[in-house]
């Protein structure tokens, strides 16, 4: 549902897939409609109700504005669908809420696109920080620093509003915010500041917060969509007593630094090598994959409405610092 640029990713991830089939796409522009079924051969919709009834469909990925995915998710999980939705899944969280318990009711299975999780070097992260290789761990970032031009607001209507965009912490950082909380949250308390300085958004365009998780480490994230000309990095850092990790490149690609008392510098190198050489396979393929696991095995998929709901009580709060230029704790 939505044939607009991220669609692309998913129905080329499907081609891909044993066991998937790009039954039927829907849009409300006919333009992106007739290009998509045009060349997947398969059946088009204008009215998502009626798409929703096509038999031939088990689950709907959902890839329209962000303010439109909650209600879309409900309908879905009205019609016995299983839903896989673009981040974020929900700009409301108790909209969001009442979408996981309708799911559970139906028994359709939801699951939210982090493709980021999915990466070679973040599994690798992620192994690092839960086999204890940083020792303890003082301190962790999330860098976000791309380019959004004004053309890239102008080309669709939806973008840079708050109702249906929600804000770069939403839209763009929403993953680097993911990975921190996933790798050392939860977050126990921010300090933010957000202003607009170059776009004309409803929102802000550069954002920076500290965090203090729950473990005593302490974090910074800086996201901003003002850079000239183009994107610079969007990175991540965990250091401890014991460890050292920078992940970096233009879009979180390649292992810059990593260093740990528990391997010599010749392993770590043999490390970076392998995963920085290693070919990454598509996020979306690997959650879509991932998904279809879950239906059929009849589990949790890699990223749960449950787990994406953190992620954004964790965005709340810190546009809540924001706006109150003050420290937010965020509720358990």
């Amino acid at each position: 549902m939505g044939c607009g640029k991220i669609a692309k990713k998913h129905i080329n991830a499907l081609e891909q897939i044993k066991g998937a089939r790009l039954a039927a796409v829907c849009d409300i522009n006919p333009q992106n409609l007739l290009t998509f079924a045009k060349e997947n051969g398969i059946s088009s919709y204008t009215d998502y109700t009626s798409f929703l009834k096509n038999a031939d469909i088990d689950a709907v990925i959902i890839c329209t504005p962000s303010g439109l995915h909650t209600s879309m998710g409900q309908k879905a999980a009205e019609a016995g669908k299983h839903i896989l939705v673009e981040k974020p899944f929900t700009l409301d969280i108790d909209q969001g809420k009442k979408l996981i318990e309708l799911c559970k009711l139906k028994g359709a299975k939801l699951g939210v696109v982090h493709p980021n999780r999915a990466k070679k070097i973040v599994k690798a992260l992620k192994k690092a920080v839960d086999n204890g290789w940083f020792g303890k761990i003082t301190h962790a970032s999330a860098v976000l620093r791309w380019n959004r031009s004004e053309e890239y607001y102008n080309a669709a209507a939806w973008r840079g509003t708050i109702k249906l965009d929600g804000g770069i912490l939403f839209n763009q950082a929403i993953h680097n915010i993911d990975l921190l909380n996933w790798l050392i949250g939860p977050v126990d308390e921010v300090f933010a500041y957000s202003e607009k300085m170059l776009r004309k958004i409803e929102y802000e365009d550069v954002c920076v917060c500290t965090l203090k998780f729950k473990n005593g480490a302490l974090g910074i994230i800086e996201a901003a969509v003002t850079l000239y000309p183009e994107n610079l990095e969007e990175s991540l850092s965990v250091f401890g007593s014991h460890g050292t990790a920078v992940l970096t490149g233009k879009t979180l690609s390649k292992i810059e630094k990593w260093k740990f008392s528990c391997i010599t510098d010749d392993e770590a190198e043999s490390n970076i090598e392998q995963l920085n050489n290693k070919i990454n396979l598509a996020g979306h393929k690997l959650v879509i994959e991932d998904f279809i696991q879950a239906i059929n095995q009849n589990r949790e998929p890699l990223v749960s409405g449950n787990r994406a709901i953190e992620v954004l009580q964790l965005i709340n709060a810190i546009y809540q610092s924001a706006n109150l230029k003050l420290p937010v704790k965020l509720q358990e």
